[in-house]
């Protein structure tokens, strides 16, 4: 138990958030979250299904056959902040001098290959033309040109490109003008998420950028609704304050803000999993906010998006019918029959004594597994890139599932645990279809299905003091962990995020 003052209880309220959730925060605290048991790598074969072209035509098509009967959502996490983005551009403004260097002295003094890179290739970013019309004369020579570029990009009394949401950066550069990433899932939602001429979008937005998302919809909304003849139905959504969570000192006691608050840190992603909660539809696509491509891309792209589905629509038909056969009397041939649905197509492996229990027991597990939300998520092929990845985890009752793993979940001192880590062929793009209704229609409480273990603990400091922080489980990862699992091979091309500035500079990103 914790002591709370009544002024501790009534930050608690403010917030939504429960004495018995801060108890039950600082328990893990205390505890600890231990490193996931990884069984083996999914593959292709295992774990990972790869179609044939024909295959997936099929699968494409089975989609477009049932799409006039289903709801469709796309759901959009965008609340991430661009700083992150400018860090190396930030550092550059801070280190280099153009009346004491030239830019070529400072590169080959620093090292710094971000500055070079991104100032080599000022003309390839698609806010070139805008930024060199406001700082046109302003500069005496080539390296401050450079500077001020820089500087206008992301200083305040510039165009404050730093404090600037993803999603309402220029990020592509057409004949027509620069565009943001919101303006680009519009489009790919009117080829994928659309039905009878609507297509539904969800963004998770930061509360401070509510009002430059509406004024972004009222821009490019109505240009690409004519454009792809389709009315866009766009809702947003903040992040919710009871899903912050509390900080402590490193005698795991709250931490305490010098006005004698405690402190509360954002959830992380995994706090999302309670705003696509709020959400309902047949069909759920999530995709990054910035994982977007140019016009010529967009085809592939979609049609990678509409084979998932089919994926999953199909999956789901059968599981419908079954979990309905449950409802009433099953003969031993149709559970094994089920049992093996459940082990081949969804990838659930039932416990090892399943053929000890009673038929009544047997049934019961069946109606267990196959009665939960489904997610069908594109793996792409690993080229390096940093990130979490497909694998079978054993948990502490032995249970094995097919999760997706962040590296910092995995405890790589211990030497099977990082060669399987090694071992693995592709990574998570975060390209998931979600099924989130029963076979009855009913939307799932998704909150159910989540593995609260599953979260990270890390540490940070405040005004020079250390703390603890709590990062929820991740929305594709713990926060799904319940879900049955399947995943699909789907192009490089479904693969394109912005992490730093230079991505852009990317060919999935050049006109």
């Amino acid at each position: 138990m914790i002591e709370l003052s009544p002024k501790d209880l009534e930050q608690l309220d403010s917030k939504g958030i429960s004495k018995e959730k801060v108890e039950n925060q600082i328990q893990t605290f205390k505890e600890g979250i231990p490193f996931v048991q990884l069984s083996q790598a999914a593959v292709v074969g295992n774990g990972i299904l790869r179609f044939s072209e024909k295959e997936q035509l099929d699968l494409l098509q089975y989609f477009e056959d049932h799409r006039g009967d289903l709801d469709l959502l796309k759901f959009v996490p965008a609340s991430g902040a661009a700083s992150r983005m400018f860090k190396a551009m930030f550092n550059f403004l801070d280190s280099y001098d153009p009346s004491k260097e030239k830019l070529s002295e400072y590169i080959g003094r620093t090292g710094d290959t971000d500055a070079k890179k991104f100032t080599d290739s000022l003309s390839n970013f698609p806010f070139y033309d805008m930024i060199m019309s406001r700082i046109k004369g302003k500069a005496s020579n080539k390296n401050e040109e450079a500077y001020l570029f820089v500087k206008e990009m992301l200083m305040e009394n510039g165009l404050n490109y730093g404090f600037y949401p993803k999603g309402l950066l220029p990020f592509h550069q057409y004949e027509t003008g620069a565009a943001t990433p919101f303006e680009e899932h519009l489009k790919e939602a009117a080829l994928y998420a659309k039905t009878k001429g609507r297509a539904n979008l969800h963004f998770t937005v930061s509360e401070q950028h509510d009002e430059m998302f509406s004024e972004e919809e009222a821009l490019v909304g109505p240009k690409i609704s004519k454009k792809t003849d389709t009315n866009f139905n766009v809702s947003y959504s903040n992040q919710k304050p009871s899903t912050d969570t509390i900080a402590v000192d490193l005698d795991n006691k709250p931490f305490k803000n010098n006005d004698g608050s405690i402190l509360f840190r954002p959830g992380g992603h995994g706090a999302l999993i309670e705003n696509l909660n709020d959400q309902d539809a047949d069909i759920v696509f999530i995709k990054n906010i910035d994982n977007v491509v140019v016009d010529r891309n967009l085809e592939t792209v979609a049609n990678s998006k509409k084979m998932l589905a089919g994926v999953l629509k199909k999956v789901q038909d059968k599981a419908f019918a079954y979990t309905k056969l449950l409802e009433g009397e099953v003969s031993f041939e149709k559970a094994d029959e089920i049992k093996a649905f459940l082990e081949k197509d969804l990838n659930v492996r039932l416990p090892g004594n399943y053929d000890d229990f009673s038929v009544a027991e047997q049934k019961s597990i069946l109606k267990d597994r196959i009665d939960r939300p489904i997610r069908v998520c594109g793996m792409v092929k690993n080229e390096g890139e940093p990130g979490g990845g497909p694998f079978w985890i054993k948990d502490t009752e032995g249970n094995i599932s097919l999760q997706i793993i962040e590296s910092a979940q995995i405890d790589q001192s211990n030497g099977q645990q990082a060669a399987i880590l090694q071992n693995s062929t592709h990574f998570n793009p975060v390209d998931l279809v979600c099924g989130v209704r029963n076979h009855k229609g009913e939307k799932y409480d998704l909150l159910e299905y989540v593995d609260h273990k599953q979260g990270f603990i890390t540490e940070k400091t405040k005004e020079g003091k250390e703390l603890k922080a709590l990062e929820l489980p991740g929305l594709w990862n713990g926060a799904m962990a319940f879900w049955n699992t399947i995943f699909v091979e789907v192009p490089l091309v479904t693969f394109n995020p912005v992490k730093t500035v230079n991505d852009l500079l990317k060919p999935t990103h050049q006109d």
